[in-house]
């Protein structure tokens, strides 16, 4: 059902007015509404309706804007603004109050624009200062608490303000500071009889993270009392659970919300998104459209309702079929197998399905058994070509979104067709979301993020000795200058960044603590933490009984750790130093001067081995030993350049065109099945691949390779059924062999290949 897409345009609906009355916190408003906000306050919708409708004829421009904003006409509210401001441009209240009805229906962006509008009026405008640390704190930004800080500052009894601190400290888990700011908007609120319900809301949320479950939180039970349908009181909880990966808890609190508050629309939309990251289509798709038909304007229900109708697109495929397949023995493994499900679209299904289902299958059994846990459902992998779907797949999730994320049993990432060649190792992206699968379901979702990413990292780098991120500048950066931060704390990394790249800086360091327990206390420990945080174990008393040793020692010994691996890189001028042999080297080839590249290039390599991104000195000194007729020495380059981790196609098909000729083919071979996880769009890649699979008499492999290569319908489709006819000869299968010859035959009628192959078989 595709409504949305034509409904879009309409530009009024029915959505949730501000749940709450707070005086002039949001701007000042006329007085004349108090009286209908009251009653929508307590729940009575039908009287408040009548209250805000009875204000529509007011010659007060900025009261019918309000009265509309009250009855939920967002477009006429925002053409009676528009029209007040042309009445009264200096007006910095009107400003603040449309800017805030933007921040309500999905712009905020026009929203914090007219908040700094009414601060060019008027810049000690306390609703704007509000309004803009408002914005930054939907969007995790880490100057946010301050701003609302300085906001506080300026006037203590800003409820709202300190509902916002708040907020903030409770995603931080900081609950005596959350405490501490609610106690103090519950005074107010309580002397100056405002609205209660957003901070009994969060005293609720406070009370859950203690481990008080809603139901038998004091709050939810008076914020009901008072308002019989204020379902955002779940909806608030919820939000809670979303920001630490308990998506199943969060499905609880949607659905109470929207059965206490059937007109609750942006419920609707998380209890649909929420459902989907369970795979819970159907029951998504019906909340999906109650949330379009009540608030056509969010942009998460229209997209994520774009997403669930793509899916018509896809196709899905199941390993245990493939394992039935495989004759009787494979029938008997299926049954430990993990059952793992692939979604790929179909214009590119074949081309990724053998690759992906072999690399999840792998990972499923890998983990399974490495972390002692069996899933108890299938494992959805999600591949898309088109980021921006991925991209709402991910919609909501604080931090940064890299190229997949994992909901429990189901890990959508980008597809390697999404980006350009070389852009990303999806083979190493999909290992890491995998081993997410584990340490969530494993835990209830109760492992810290730090934790769950940093075993991922660590599996990226125990995989395949070429596989995983490699450390970079960013991350030796904040080594060099003391801002890793401690173990015990290191979740606040990922959540709210305080400096730019900290969300990667705290990948790394979170996969280089995983590799040193591994390496300094052995991998047993690696589970052993995982099920104490199974147990909800703060991290730094995990630390403790599992490795016993304080965290503070804990963070010491990764620092020399860190400092051992890094080598000279460690030191405060290391990067520097690099740098500038980088540079010098850089200068040399630009000039053709070949023989200067090669020291600075040289010491370069020595001092920071692991860059292989974009400018790294071993293709530099490559392509200059090549220029110079050193072909041993070009390849020997180059080969450091893969194990390191280097990914860009066109080198490695050079490399690998090196060492066929050479006569090294096991390498060559080795180097372009890489290739199949960096950039499989390329048919050349499969053709030469297939063929020296089939000359070393691999031949379901060189099968694979050439399957793969005709459902990318090449150019020289004629050869590639020949291939495969060679193929199935030498596998003494003649029925297949023929009929692929005859197809090659069909196309090309004088391919004497084909021919001389057909007679062969014939005789």
């Amino acid at each position: 059902m595709k409504l949305y897409a034509a409904v879009l345009i309409a530009l009024s609906a029915v959505a949730p007015a501000a749940a709450g009355v707070y005086g002039d916190d949001r701007g000042a408003r006329p007085a004349a509404l108090e009286s209908c906000d009251a009653l929508y306050d307590k729940g009575d919708r039908v009287q408040a309706r009548a209250c805000y409708s009875g204000l529509l004829e007011s010659s007060d421009l900025a009261l019918r804007a309000e009265a509309w904003w009250g009855l939920d006409n967002f477009k006429q509210a925002n053409d009676v603004f528009r029209e007040a401001l042309k009445v009264h441009p200096d007006n910095a209240d009107l400003r603040v109050r449309w800017g805030y009805l933007f921040e309500q229906t999905y712009n905020p962006e026009e929203a914090v624009q007219l908040f700094k509008e009414a601060l060019g009026i008027d810049e000690d405008n306390v609703p704007a200062q509000l309004g803009v640390a408002m914005v930054m704190a939907k969007r995790f930004d880490p100057k946010s608490k301050a701003s609302v800080e300085e906001v506080i500052a300026k006037r203590e009894d800003l409820i709202l303000g300190h509902l916002l601190i708040a907020r903030l400290a409770l995603e931080d888990h900081e609950l005596e500071v959350a405490e501490e700011h609610l106690q103090s908007a519950l005074q107010k609120v309580e002397a100056d009889g405002r609205s209660p319900l957003e901070t009994y809301s969060l005293l609720t949320a406070l009370d859950l993270l203690r481990e008080i479950p809603v139901s038998q939180s004091e709050w939810t039970a008076r914020a009901l009392a008072y308002n019989p349908v204020y379902g955002q009181i779940y909806s608030d909880v919820a939000h809670f659970y979303v920001i630490t990966r308990r998506y199943r808890e969060a499905i609880e609190m949607y659905e109470q919300a929207v059965e206490v508050d059937p007109q609750l629309y942006s419920a609707h939309a998380d209890l649909g998104v929420n459902l989907l990251r369970e795979n819970r289509d159907k029951e998504a798709y019906a909340h999906l459209e109650i949330a379009f038909k009540g608030d056509p304007f969010s942009a998460k229900t229209v997209n994520t309702l774009r997403l669930v109708d793509s899916f018509d697109n896809f196709k899905l495929y199941s390993n245990k079929d493939d394992l039935l397949s495989r004759g009787e023995e494979a029938v008997r493994a299926a049954i430990d197998t993990p059952h793992v499900i692939l979604r790929l679209h179909e214009k590119e299904a074949e081309l990724l399905r053998p690759y992906a289902m072999a690399l999840s299958e792998k990972a499923a059994v890998s983990f399974s058994k490495k972390y002692n846990f069996k899933p108890t459902r299938p494992i959805y992998v999600e591949l898309y070509p088109d980021h921006d779907d991925f991209a709402v797949r991910t919609m909501g999730m604080p931090g940064v979104g890299l190229l997949g994320v994992t909901f429990g049993y189901l890990v959508a990432m980008d597809s390697p067709s999404s980006r350009g060649p070389g852009e990303f190792h999806w083979g190493t992206t999909l290992w890491h979301e995998m081993a997410h699968v584990f340490t969530l379901e494993a835990t209830n979702h109760l492992v810290p993020r730090w934790y769950s990413e940093g075993i991922s990292m660590y599996e990226e780098w125990e995989a395949r000795p070429n596989w995983g991120e490699r450390i970079m500048p960013d991350f030796i950066d904040a080594f060099t200058e003391d801002k890793l931060l401690p173990v015990a704390t290191l979740d606040r990394g990922f959540m709210r960044p305080t400096y730019e790249n900290q969300v990667v800086v705290s990948y790394f360091q979170a996969g280089l603590i995983c590799q040193m327990i591994d390496r300094q206390w052995g991998a047993d420990k690696l589970l052993r933490l995982l099920e104490a945080f199974a147990k909800d174990t703060p991290t730094a008393e995990a630390i403790q009984q599992v490795l016993e040793i304080a965290p503070e020692e804990f963070d010491k010994r990764l620092l020399v750790y860190i400092k051992e691996l890094l080598g000279p890189l460690a030191e405060k001028q290391g990067l520097q130093h690099w740098r500038a042999e980088m540079k010098q080297a850089v200068a040399a080839a630009r000039e053709e001067k070949w023989d200067d590249v090669v020291a600075p290039a040289t010491r370069a390599k020595e001092l920071y081995p692991d860059f292989t991104q974009s400018g790294n000195p071993y293709v530099m000194l490559a392509e200059v030993h090549e220029k110079k007729g050193e072909r041993n020495a070009a390849i020997g380059e180059l080969l450091g350049y893969f194990q390191r981790g280097g990914r860009e196609p066109d080198e490695l098909k050079k490399l690998a065109g090196w060492l066929d000729e050479a006569g090294r083919r096991e390498e060559a071979t080795a180097v372009l099945d890489e290739l199949l996880y960096v950039w499989p769009a390329d048919e050349e890649l499969h053709a030469d691949l297939g063929d020296w699979m089939l000359a070393d008499n691999l031949n379901q492999e060189a099968l694979r390779e050439f399957n793969v290569l005709l459902s990318m319908n090449p150019h020289d489709k004629a050869a590639t059924y020949f291939r495969l006819a060679e193929t199935y000869h030498k596998m003494n299968d003649s029925q297949r062999a023929r009929r692929n010859l005859l197809m090659s035959l069909e196309i090309a009628p004088t391919y004497k290949p084909a021919q001389r192959l057909l007679l062969e078989i014939a005789r």
